[in-house]
């Protein structure tokens, strides 16, 4: 076998960035236009990795993945795809690719995953059965790709996972995807918003109860956990279930088994469990609101959905989608949006997230006049919201002192002062000084942190309130320029004016790669 590495993608383009990228890594090169010259040139000799697109004429990536795995289950595989969505991940993966690299990448990037990939080699793994699965997850941004990444891996596993994320943000959908994905996807899949069930039903609904254990229970019932047996167990707002019931979940994680609600009999459930969250639980266990030992076996790992407005590039792809979704359920052509449409949309917050564009399209779809939606069309509360918003940042001056004029010899002019829109004209310092709309905001939220302490003072060490800001400040600004540059670290450490180190122990420090 030689060390080469075989590139295979329709793009002309692809293929010639990646080839010189590559060699100029060192790495010995051959690129093919498609999956049968690639087959064909198997026929004499074997690459050391492979990199294939997904989407190709003729035999698309994952049959040539498919392929390679039967004769050479160790070979490492990389598939490349413009179309990122969670079906293309989770399908690479389970088809034992390597890794998932999403297009547009970093061509450096790139290259130190084929070199891992190369260093890797001597790993091996067996064929996967291809699964295809449709499922409303789909992105372009760095942080939903960590997610595709991360559910592919973790659906042939029976970890515990801990999915957080703002209402709206598509828990239950990764939730569903892993149980679709898995070894237990013929079993069932049983989902319970634990925040939706009264108190005193919620010990019923998950553990059952027995005949007479209570007042109207005139039949032996099963709760979630047996019906769920075999399968899938998804509770959803984890961080709303009462105290009591924490500590017989922590029970049946530990040891598999639980009683129904007055019975006596034990009885053993082999169910995944998958947990979700809106809340802080770290916080809510330093408020004595959450068993540290039940956040910790659930906490296993844990996949972090970003809310819509820090992935705003994917608005266009999903905005399409759930038109085209919305259209097809009603039998109609799919409305357009148009830039100024688009735009307007990408200004808006959503702080309903996914779930709330999703209605907003479906209410385009039968409440626009035309086929070609203009942001004059938009729902009139979502123009009200984006209306306001302009209004208020306009309003947003910053007074900086401007350099005096000079005037006769050794005099100076008058002082002025000038007036600059945000983000216009003025200088860092000047935005970041006491006239920042943003300092003063953060001003009002410490004197709300510190007035919430009481007017005891505390001991020097007893407050994490400087450590939590700095991490949160540190975290704000990393995340905001790696958005900016879709993930590309050297990039966002230049614009941030700091070394390249320092950004990569930055991430590591706050815990960013994993977002």
């Amino acid at each position: 076998m030689t060390e080469s590495v075989w590139v295979v993608d329709d793009d002309q383009s692809i293929r010639w960035v990646l080839e010189r990228a590559l060699q100029r890594a060192g790495l010995d090169v051959r690129a093919f236009a498609s999956a049968h010259d690639c087959l064909a040139a198997l026929v004499r000799e074997q690459p050391r990795v492979l990199v294939s697109d997904i989407r190709m004429p003729g035999e698309n990536g994952l049959e040539l993945l498919e392929r390679m795995k039967e004769r050479w289950p160790g070979l490492p595989v990389i598939i490349m795809t413009a179309f990122s969505d969670l079906e293309s991940a989770v399908a690479a993966f389970q088809g034992g690719a390597f890794e998932y690299l999403p297009k547009p990448f970093d061509v450096q990037a790139a290259v130190e995953l084929i070199r891992r990939a190369v260093d890797e080699h001597s790993l091996s793994a067996g064929p996967d059965e291809l699964l295809h699965v449709g499922i409303d997850m789909l992105g372009h941004a760095p942080a939903m790709q960590e997610v595709f990444r991360a559910s592919g891996r973790l659906s042939q596993s029976n970890v515990t996972v801990l999915v957080t994320g703002e209402s709206g943000t598509g828990k239950e959908l990764v939730a569903r995807a892993l149980h679709r994905h898995s070894q237990r996807a013929s079993q069932p899949f049983v989902a319970l918003n634990t925040a939706a069930i009264p108190r005193d039903l919620l010990e019923s609904e998950l553990f059952g109860h027995e005949r007479g254990s209570f007042t109207g229970a005139q039949q032996m019932r099963k709760g979630r956990f047996e019906q769920a047996d075999g399968g899938t167990l998804f509770l959803d707002e984890i961080g709303d279930m009462p105290a009591e019931l924490q500590t017989r979940l922590l029970r049946v994680l530990s040891d598999g088994q639980f009683y129904r609600v007055g019975g006596h009999q034990p009885i053993t459930s082999n169910v995944r469990v998958i947990a979700a969250t809106h809340q802080n639980l770290e916080e809510r266990v330093r408020q004595g609101l959450f068993r540290e030992d039940l956040f910790h076996r659930l906490n296993v790992i844990r996949l972090r959905l970003p809310p819509l407005r820090e992935r705003v590039e994917d608005i266009p792809l999903l905005a399409r989608h759930f038109l085209q979704k919305s259209a097809s359920e009603l039998g109609g052509d799919p409305k357009r949006l148009t830039e100024a449409a688009l735009e307007a949309m990408k200004s808006f917050s959503w702080p309903g997230n996914v779930r709330q564009l999703e209605n907003v399209c479906n209410w385009l779809t039968v409440m626009a006049p035309s086929q070609t939606v203009d942001a004059k069309d938009l729902p009139p509360e979502l123009r009200e919201a984006i209306a306001a918003s302009t209004s208020a940042t306009a309003s947003v001056i910053t007074l900086a002192p401007a350099p005096a004029t000079s005037g006769a010899a050794g005099e100076s002019g008058p002082a002025r002062t000038t007036v600059h829109p945000p983000g216009q004209g003025a200088s860092g310092a000047d935005m970041c000084g006491p006239g920042g709309a943003w300092a003063e905001l953060l001003e009002r939220e410490v004197s709300a942190m510190l007035a919430a302490q009481g007017d005891t003072p505390r001991e020097s060490g007893e407050s994490d309130l400087m450590d939590r800001l700095s991490r949160q400040f540190e975290s704000t600004v990393i995340r905001a320029a790696l958005r900016h540059t879709r993930g590309r670290r050297i990039d966002a450490a230049a614009r941030l004016g700091i070394g390249r180190n320092t950004i990569t122990r930055k991430i590591q420090e706050l815990r960013l790669e994993s977002e």
